[in-house]
């Protein structure tokens, strides 16, 4: 007798393919075979034959009966629907309804994805829910399924969503919700693990079939098959994957991974593929995407888009070519292409409501428009924070490690600066400090924060009595917002800016460039085209410690809305410790006497 085990092991790709429409359809004939499973009238044959001599099926086309109780275990019993994260590809719906919620020709996807479950007898679903959690919550109710909340769902790739559901996963679906598929992908019999792929290849999609049958990974550079994502997992499978889920999820590096990462771990062996047309099954990770599958979802009315068409004085039809920039480390951005020109729209980020003076900016932009400083600004709503700029083609960012790139962003800055420009409103440094730690919703991780911030607070004296006439500061004046463009350079991004010693900005250059006290010396000879002297450069110091902290709080507030910055929120905190040190001792010795 064979049991669940090694009847897996023991069958190739064409003969569990053959068996499994045997056990779903009943055996009508050889053609229909061929017909429902795409393989050749001559495969199906030399397929049966075999089957037949190992003794898996009678001559009559039929499961031997002292096998049928152990076929009959590979029936679905459950499945786990992946929809808790972000989707930032699916600009700009994603941030307002998740993809699983995406309306696609006349249905919900999740709901199209739970009544096709449904329809094979599978009633035990669960969701792994995160983002607008509370939108699923409908669900339970209407088709008695089960949510799990993954809580880190904005730092934890799904790997960790799965991983909720680790017990979950035998004789188990497991489907991304964001894949619409034209006909129903599942079975009432599974007799192998399988994985989803489209027959047809594409560039970095990871994954091909091998020589041998089953689903291998293979360099993003090299061709692969369609990646889908829908899955089934037999009970060993099943049992194997949970096990490497945990041995994975129990280290920090695969934080960031996809539950795939655990599928081709060397002990899961071997995995089947399932493959479909292009046309039978689409992932949607882009408004592009849902726009080709559905032209007339109500979706396709974001509200975001709207106020584009309200600008531009245009139909939503003739928006075009979404796509998603970059994310930065305050906003989200995508690209769109509006007759024949190509416009970038901002969109505010999480929290940033608390972060920026939206009003401050609009007078900001006011205030250097024509000036040829920075972008071109077609549109700003200081209400909802959005903003649409012209797109320059072939631009680059400043590289922090080019000497003759940093020369050339300090000599346009110190320009801006000597143009004396003013705005409404300041940037107070201490102030902002002591904002950005009121957000804070928990404890800091620093343990000696209260000392670290003490020492900087007390540079402020010096600083006060030291800094030179305040005018428009850009404020956030990094690297990555100095553009090499056609038409020169170009200093974009003024969301912070505002009144304020102009010498900030080389400090925050330095900080953000990660800056020694090497580089940073040779950052501010490069601004004032001759050393400066040793007063000017420990007021510049005492600026590197209090942006520092400034950073290093807004970095704090940020993580606790669940958004990481790794190593740069480490190195602010460190520019405030040891900076303040220079300085204090500067202070202490050598102020009062130069």
């Amino acid at each position: 007798m064979f049991t669940k085990m090694n009847l897996e092991a023991l069958m190739n790709y064409y003969e569990h393919l053959i068996l499994k429409t045997i056990l779903s359809d009943g055996y009508k004939s050889q053609r229909q075979l061929a017909s429902e499973t795409r393989l050749s009238l001559g495969l199906v044959n030399k397929t049966l034959n075999k089957l037949i001599a190992e003794g898996i099926l009678t001559k009559d086309m039929k499961v031997r009966p002292s096998d049928a109780d152990e076929v009959r275990c590979f029936t679905p019993e459950r499945a786990v629907i992946l929809a808790a994260g972000y989707g930032l590809r699916m600009v700009p719906i994603g941030s307002e309804v998740p993809k699983a919620l995406l309306e696609v020709r006349g249905e919900v996807l999740i709901e199209r994805q739970i009544r096709q479950l449904q329809e094979k007898g599978i009633e035990e679903i669960y969701v792994v829910v995160g983002y607008l959690k509370e939108m699923f919550e409908y669900l339970i109710d209407e088709f008695h399924v089960h949510l799990l909340y993954n809580k880190d769902y904005d730092k934890k790739n799904n790997l960790f969503s799965l991983g909720l559901a680790k017990d979950k996963i035998r004789n188990a679906y497991i489907i991304p919700g964001d894949v619409y598929t034209i006909t129903n992908p599942f079975s009432q019999k599974e007799t192998y693990s399988w994985y989803m792929l489209g027959e047809e290849e594409e560039e970095g999609s990871g994954f091909r079939v091998s020589r041998s049958g089953t689903v291998k990974r293979v360099p993003l550079d090299q061709k692969g098959n369609r990646v889908l994502g829908i899955s089934y997992l037999t009970e060993e499978k099943g049992r194997l994957l949970a096990d490497c889920m945990e041995d994975l999820m129990k280290e920090d590096d695969w934080a960031h991974s996809f539950w795939e990462e655990a599928l081709f771990q060397k002990k899961m062996g071997g995995i089947f593929p399932k493959f479909v047309r292009k046309e039978e099954a689409v992932e949607i990770t882009t408004y592009m995407d849902l726009k080709s599958l559905d032209a007339e979802s109500d979706h396709l009315n974001s509200k975001v888009l709207k106020y584009i068409a309200e600008v531009f004085h245009v139909s939503l039809d003739e928006i075009q070519e979404i796509s998603l920039m970059k994310k930065g480390m305050t906003n989200r951005s995508f690209l769109f292409e509006l007759r024949g020109e190509r416009y970038i729209m901002r969109l505010p980020g999480e929290g940033t409501e608390h972060l920026i003076n939206r009003t401050g900016e609009y007078h900001t932009y006011e205030a250097i428009k024509g000036e040829g400083i920075s972008d071109q600004v077609v549109a700003i709503c200081p209400e909802k924070g959005y903003k649409i700029t012209k797109y320059w083609q072939d631009t680059r960012e400043c590289d922090p490690q080019n000497p003759q790139e940093v020369s050339a962003c300090m000599a346009y800055l110190r320009a801006f600066h000597e143009k004396k420009l003013t705005v409404p409103h300041s940037f107070n440094l201490f102030e902002s400090i002591d904002y950005y730690e009121s957000l804070w919703t928990r404890e800091t991780l620093f343990g000696d924060y209260e000392k670290v911030k003490e020492k900087v607070t007390a540079l402020k004296p010096f600083i006060e009595k030291e800094s030179g006439d305040f005018v428009l500061t850009h404020i956030d004046a990094v690297p990555d917002n100095f553009l090499f463009t056609e038409e020169g350079i170009r200093l974009i991004d003024w969301e912070y800016a505002g009144m304020q010693d102009p010498h900030v900005d080389l400090a925050m250059f330095a900080i953000y460039a990660l800056y020694d006290e090497k580089e940073f010396d040779h950052l501010m000879e490069a601004y004032f085209k001759t050393k400066p002297d040793r007063k000017t450069r420990m007021k510049l110091y005492a600026y590197v410690s209090v942006c520092g902290l400034l950073w290093s709080n807004w970095c704090e507030y940020k993580r606790m809305l669940g958004v990481e910055f790794g190593e740069y929120s480490l190195r602010q905190y460190r520019y405030a410790k040891e900076y303040s040190k220079i300085v204090l001792d500067y202070m202490e010795k050598d102020w009062e006497n130069e």
